[in-house]
């Protein structure tokens, strides 16, 4: 069944609709409370670290607790209970922001209750699908939802340009938090047709004991999440903090990186189209030999090239980013047992992201000690190092991509 054809299905649509609404508010968020964070008197990039770091941090150290209350709780009231607090945090952001009683201190404190709403909603709504269709219709009904958190990301960031400039970061900020709660508001209509029991079993730390054994027991694993934590500490750190820094200096402030981000997003739709019809032999080289790509926006930026470069670096760099991703999520899929394959994800998770924090509070302070150009020129230097030097390793050059004809012939001849 396609993906177009599960449109008839009732929940499915309000599953779609609701993350087209709280994606499109995510992709208006960092614009508006970046330029917020910039106009506030004697603002730096490492003031803009400051706020972002608390929501990464957060979201970092939630990231396994949410994966565990969503496997012991109903995953449609999960997400339900996220979306409200995310948007009550945001309302609370937007509204002091409006006032001018906004200190950066503050915002940080807030983010940081944002991301551990995310952390908890982001489980729950990857592991849901499951729930609503079945297992034939599984691969339609994900790429569904897919393109509805692409799509989202899209109009929020093109959006969020135009309000910034028409009406301001505080109310744009508003219509994100009413985001979240139109997204809450739809999910409880959602009907969940075979709802998973509660985990039993060992106890939670017993759990994530038995998953991180499993997690380090592959090198390639391990390695392949310390290299995407470096190369995602130093993306970010240069992207998200230095990026607006930029566009507000060299640049026209707001719409420039609205454009940016916008065409980042589109490339990331088209990420996904070329994944499905590519099919590495062996992906984690190709997924290290991807992470080359990862860092051209960063060039141009330190360049100051011209805002149609910039986009254009983002929207090969986001194809790069979304090729990554689903190669290494099928690599994990098929070579990590069922039955840990969850907490093996969370740990990935958790890794890839970990040192994100120190990278967004981080560049702030190297790019007021050594310039801005010269941070975001070695933090490229360094991620274009990154991949290459992994593919040393054996381990890493060796996993192959397991196909079914594969699998079964190998079965066979056990048998």
């Amino acid at each position: 069944m396609s993906a177009f054809a599960l449109l008839k299905d009732r929940s499915v649509v309000t599953l779609f609709a609701a993350r087209l609404v709280s994606l499109t508010g995510n992709g208006m968020a960092p614009i508006a409370l970046a330029f917020a964070v910039l106009a506030m008197p004697g603002a730096s990039a490492s003031t803009l670290g400051l706020v972002l770091t608390g929501r990464f941090l957060s979201q970092v150290l939630f990231v396994l607790v949410g994966g565990a209350i969503a496997d012991r709780f109903a995953k449609k009231q999960v997400m339900v209970c996220a979306d409200v607090a995310a948007g009550v945090v945001q309302m609370v952001i937007a509204l002091l922001v409006i006032t001018s009683n906004a200190t950066p201190l503050v915002l940080a404190a807030l983010a940081a209750l944002s991301g551990a709403a995310a952390a908890l909603f982001e489980p729950a709504s990857r592991s849901i699908v499951p729930q609503l269709v079945s297992e034939e219709q599984l691969l339609s009904a994900n790429a569904l939802v897919k393109l509805a958190m692409r799509g989202g990301s899209i109009i929020g960031a093109a959006l969020a340009g135009v309000l910034v400039a028409t009406i301001g970061t505080g109310p744009t900020l508003v219509v994100d938090a009413a985001s979240f709660l139109v997204s809450a508001a739809l999910l409880v209509f959602v009907r969940v047709q075979k709802a998973a029991p509660p985990a039993t079993g060992p106890t939670l730390l017993r759990q994530l004991k038995e998953g991180w054994e499993e997690f380090t027991s592959r090198q390639w694993v391990w390695v392949m999440v310390a290299q995407l934590g470096f190369v995602n500490a130093l993306l970010a750190g240069g992207f998200y903090v230095l990026g607006p820094v930029v566009a507000d200096r060299s640049l026209d402030g707001a719409s420039s990186w609205s454009v940016i981000l916008t065409t980042q997003a589109v490339g990331y739709v088209l990420g996904n189209i070329v994944a499905l019809r590519i099919r590495p032999r062996r992906p984690i080289r190709a997924a290290m030999l991807l992470t080359v790509g990862f860092p051209l926006p960063l060039i141009l930026l330190a360049g100051t090239a011209p805002v149609f470069a910039i986009a254009a670096a983002a929207f090969a760099s986001a194809i790069c980013l979304d090729l990554y991703d689903v190669t290494i999520d099928t690599a994990l899929q098929k070579n990590i047992p069922a039955e840990s394959l969850s907490r093996v994800m969370s740990y990935e998770s958790m890794g890839s992201f970990a040192c994100v924090p120190l990278g967004l509070s981080m560049a702030g302070p190297i790019a007021d000690a050594v310039g801005v150009t010269t941070a975001l020129t070695w933090a490229a230097v360094l991620m274009v190092l990154a991949g290459p030097i992994v593919l040393l390793l054996p381990s890493v050059r060796a996993v192959q991509d397991v196909r079914p004809a594969d699998r079964s012939a190998a079965e066979v001849a056990s048998g």
